[in-house]
């Protein structure tokens, strides 16, 4: 059997997260203000038992977005699965606090659902920067999702900011079309004191390179009022920017589409009854709270495209964690004759932290990151340079940006020659 795919899925981890209320953050970043946070070794207690390779994982929680867009002939219906797809893909980023830990140079990650249709690999492609690509695949040959992420991450003093530069492409071979975007920015508010939230704000711009139509939403920064928090929207239009439809909702919740004139129709009233409501109390923004229960209000004739699967009951003792996420450090007796070494599933600190072995998973964390360090400056001395494995530099054909491209050849199974990362 070419991989690996498991049915006795578990729904929780191994040890509770530990608290991190006697930390003190501020200790720890007040060195850091304005720097980027790649460069700084954390202690593991902000960490959450995944690798950032296992985290970028969770785009393929929401798959059946995809088999969804190839089962309609209709260009703008397959734009409204593919916008939701990405939409979705940031989604498992609601109320998860803690830092993934960062991948190791060469560290790989593969995941099979066959519940799901697809399969998926990544690796630690480069460490200063530091950048994760991913190539995935679906079972039926039905489509490709691939990319590369370096995400750039600052800390403000009172938030920490993640911006994930890089490029997605998806690709319908059904249809012969390829889809390209990028991530909006994440940011993590409260790091000192108070309860942490995250918002995510940008613009995220999907395109279709074979008709030219795009979705363009805007991810809205929480605002004064903290109205708009979680809050997307935008229009799906035509080469010729003609709106064809609009789109709507909270990326940690649900996204509705509706006809463009009744979705602009409805802002004009909704701002029109704001501005009568000026006296509203003002939220600053580091008070805001987390919306509880469905808090999208829905225009009359608008179409669900995507809701949010709901958390496990237990998710708040697990890092906030949804039943996906749960299931991606799971290691069966049978994987370990298959995986690569390099696999996250075999990473003695993510392993402990799991376990809630802080002081082991502290440890290890140590001494992995020390023997990359001296891998480097090995290296340096020899003149020899780093090769990625599983793949190579190059333009994305649908942009023609630089991106990462998959070498095809992962699963094979060919493992020999890995470099002893941990």
């Amino acid at each position: 059997k070419q991989g690996l795919c498991l049915f006795q899925w578990e729904t929780s981890l191994p040890a509770p997260m530990f608290s991190r209320n006697d930390v003190s953050i501020w200790s720890i970043l007040k060195k850091c203000i304005g720097m980027e946070l790649s460069k700084i070794a954390m202690p593991v207690i902000l960490n959450e038992p995944l690798s950032f390779l296992q985290r970028l994982t969770e785009y393929m929680e929401h798959t059946y977005l995809i088999h969804q867009a190839n089962t309609t002939t209709d260009s703008m219906e397959r734009m409204k699965c593919v916008a939701a797809f990405a939409v979705s893909a940031v989604a498992s980023q609601w109320e998860r606090t803690g830092k993934p830990f960062n991948p190791l140079l060469g560290e790989t990650y593969e995941l099979i659902r066959e519940d799901l249709g697809f399969r998926w690999m990544s690796e630690q492609v480069s460490h200063h920067p530091p950048v994760s690509a991913f190539h995935a695949e679906g079972l039926q040959e039905d489509f490709l999702f691939h990319g590369s992420i370096y995400p750039k991450l600052k800390f403000w003093g009172k938030s920490v900011e993640a911006e994930p530069k890089g490029i997605i492409s998806l690709e319908l071979p059904k249809y012969n079309e390829a889809y390209t975007w990028t991530n909006p920015t994440c940011c993590v508010h409260n790091i000192i004191v108070g309860q942490l939230w995250i918002e995510q704000y940008g613009n995220v711009e999907v395109i279709n390179h074979k008709t030219g139509e795009r979705c363009s939403l805007i991810f809205k920064p929480c605002g004064l009022f903290g109205k708009e928090l979680h809050k997307v929207e935008g229009y799906i239009l035509d080469k010729s920017k003609k709106k064809l439809c609009a789109i709507y909702g909270k990326w940690t919740e649900c996204l509705y589409t509706v006809d463009a004139d009744t979705f602009d129709a409805h802002k004009k009233s909704d701002k029109k009854n704001s501005e009568e409501k000026k006296s509203e109390c003002l939220i600053r923004p580091e008070e805001m709270p987390l919306p509880d229960g469905d808090t999208v209000q829905v225009i009359p004739g608008s179409e669900l495209i995507w809701r949010i699967v709901p958390r496990p009951d237990n998710s708040a003792e697990f890092y906030a964690f949804s039943t996906f996420a749960m299931q991606l450090n799971e290691l069966e007796e049978g994987m370990k004759g298959v995986l690569p070494p390099t696999d996250c599933r075999l990473r003695p600190d993510i392993r402990h932290m799991e376990k809630g072995d802080m002081d082991s998973a502290s440890a290890e964390k140590k001494r992995v990151e020390e023997k990359q360090r001296l891998s480097r400056k090995n290296r340096s001395k020899s003149s020899e340079e780093w090769k990625t494995r599983w793949f190579h530099q190059g333009t994305n054909p649908h942009n023609k940006a630089q991106d990462w491209l998959y070498s095809n050849s992962y699963w094979d199974r060919n493992y020999s020659l890995l470099p002893d990362i941990y």
